[in-house]
């Protein structure tokens, strides 16, 4: 598979600082490297990803980019048929039900990033 193209200029366009690409925040890194992993492994088209994120993007313009863009890859992933309309959403609501710090055995010290055992 070959590397999807980027668009540089227009709607479906990535957030850019002098040329360079800008995540605010790590998951839109991930949600980018996802929807770039799964057009090169043929899973959806990247021009299939790029028309629902123009959609998303066009259908809430005051919606966060890489928002748009997560949701554009869970439409690609629907529209494949990888994803079941409800499997995102019924996934997201059991993933918020769990309680803080489910998956943290041990005391964690957040403030030094450290262990305390």
């Amino acid at each position: 598979m070959s590397a999807p193209l980027l668009d540089v200029a227009g709607p479906a366009a990535p957030p850019r600082a002098n040329g360079e690409m800008v995540f605010a925040e790590p998951w839109e890194g991930r949600a980018f490297g996802l929807a770039v992993a799964l057009a090169e492994a043929g899973v959806f088209t990247w021009d299939g990803f790029r028309d629902r994120l123009v959609a998303r993007l066009a259908a809430d313009p005051a919606a966060p980019y890489y928002g748009c863009w997560l949701a554009a890859c869970e439409d690609a992933l629907v529209a494949v048929g990888r994803l079941g309309g409800a499997d995102v959403s019924t996934r997201a609501a059991g993933l918020a039900a769990r309680p803080a710090g489910h998956d943290h055995d041990h005391d964690h010290d957040h403030d030094g990033h450290g262990h305390v055992r």
